[in-house]
């Protein structure tokens, strides 16, 4: 079986790495990069962290508008599939490149795999929302990692290659949390002590395109850092809205006064997933982290008015507040750890039953 895997940013290479370790053991894999995330922080160092082999193709994309950067993308991948002519094509979650690799598939008539399929936050003003549902809806087989996923897509008469599967991105946390403890020292290079600080991430367009959204979550940032250390590795595109604002200094990540607002480049996986089982609590506007905060034990609050991981809110292990500053700090400094945490999407060898599907051709 010959499948063509399309990646290009950094959660697709977390889920791929989980993929890419079973997969290959059996059978071949092409790997296409599309560059939509090409700062070596975001791309370069993932591929040696989580061992991922270099990619077969790499389009060189980068950063443009939503048309113009998904565009690109299309043509380039339909080169590559007319020239590959693989059994199924793979691609993961929500993102630009995932929806060019489904369109590209789909006028091609060639088998497509969705992973992470039937995720829905209900927001079309999210373009990954745009992405995932007009994935699903060209997809042959969809990788369902909750039952909730899989009502999603009979909500919208998707039943027929329907399967639930369960996350992969447990397997690849469950990978990389031993390498995390082996290798990470960035406790000790920031200068953290374990559940003594505060994890921030903010990449999302809702986030950094909103100037009044943006500005109210740096301003809880700056009172709660009079409280506690609060470390934000910053997204290139948050960098940019953050200097855009005069917040940030291009040549520093000094942007606010005093020391217990951190501000660092992106960080690589291990480092991140060390971070986050580290922390008193993490706030974040990315899907990922919402699910490796939940994995790893640790209270998230979610910097979004809705999100598609809707069972972590359920279990009270995740609270959504938007971009109000005055719910951020306040739930930060009231958050009551939950007395159970039940089982979610943690079914160890998602990676495995993928692959199996797509060996059945089902």
């Amino acid at each position: 079986m010959k499948v063509l895997t399309v990646v290009g940013a950094r959660p697709q290479f977390i889920k791929a790495s989980a993929i890419s370790r079973v997969l290959r053991k059996r059978h071949q894999e092409v790997l296409l990069h599309t560059g939509q995330h090409y700062d070596d922080n975001l791309s370069g160092v993932f591929f040696k962290e989580l061992e991922i082999p270099e990619p077969d193709y790499h389009l060189g994309v980068g950063s443009s508008s939503h048309g113009a950067q998904t565009g690109a993308m299309l043509s380039k991948i339909e080169a590559v599939l007319m020239v590959e002519k693989p059994d199924w094509v793979l691609v993961y979650g929500d993102t630009n490149s995932t929806l060019a690799g489904a369109l590209a598939a789909a006028k091609l008539h060639l088998s497509l795999a969705h992973v992470e399929s039937g995720l829905r936050s209900y927001n079309r003003q999210m373009p990954e929302e745009i992405n995932r549902v007009l994935t699903d809806h060209v997809s042959s087989l969809l990788l369902c990692p909750s039952q909730t996923a899989v009502r999603n897509l009979a909500r919208e008469g998707i039943t027929t290659g329907v399967h639930e599967v369960g996350d992969v991105m447990a397997d690849a946390l469950l990978y990389a949390s031993g390498k995390s403890s082996r290798q990470s020292e960035i406790l000790s290079r920031l200068g953290l002590k374990p559940r003594g600080f505060l994890l921030v991430t903010v990449h999302r367009a809702e986030n950094t395109e909103d100037t009044s959204r943006l500005a109210a979550i740096i301003g809880a940032l700056k009172t709660l850092a009079d409280d506690e250390p609060v470390v934000f590795p910053v997204h290139p595109r948050t960098r940019k809205a953050l200097e855009s604002l005069g917040l940030m200094n291009t040549d520093s990540n000094r942007a606010f006064e005093g020391d217990n607002l951190k501000l660092t480049a992106p960080v690589g996986y291990l480092d991140m997933v060390m971070l986050e089982q580290s922390a008193r609590i993490i706030l974040t506007d990315s899907g990922g982290i919402q699910k490796e905060a939940y994995w790893l034990g640790r209270p998230c609050i979610t910097l979004r008015d809705e999100t598609e991981w809707t069972e972590t809110v359920e279990a009270k292990w995740n609270v959504l507040v938007g971009s109000n500053a005055a719910r951020i700090k306040e739930a930060v400094r009231s958050f009551a750890l939950p007395t159970s945490k039940p089982s979610w999407c943690e079914h160890p060898g998602a990676a495995s039953r993928c692959i199996a599907l797509m060996e059945a051709g089902r």
